[in-house]
């Protein structure tokens, strides 16, 4: 699954995949698209996801 991202002058793509392991399933979600002058979005980008990787369980249980 993939989709662009737009905010504050950036645009970059997220995408995630889910790839069957031996112990269930691999979630991998890579962003793109910054640019050398946006290491800040970067590095905010970086933080916001730990959130979302910290307890996958809590937010796939919010989906229906």
């Amino acid at each position: 699954m993939s989709y662009t991202v737009g905010a504050y002058g950036l645009e970059s793509v997220v995408t995630r995949s889910l790839t069957p392991s031996s112990t269930g399933t691999h979630l991998r979600m890579e962003q793109s698209g910054f640019r050398p002058d946006q290491q800040q979005a970067h590095q905010g980008a970086n933080c916001g996801c730990q959130g979302f990787f910290a307890a996958p369980e809590q937010v796939l249980a919010r989906i229906d």
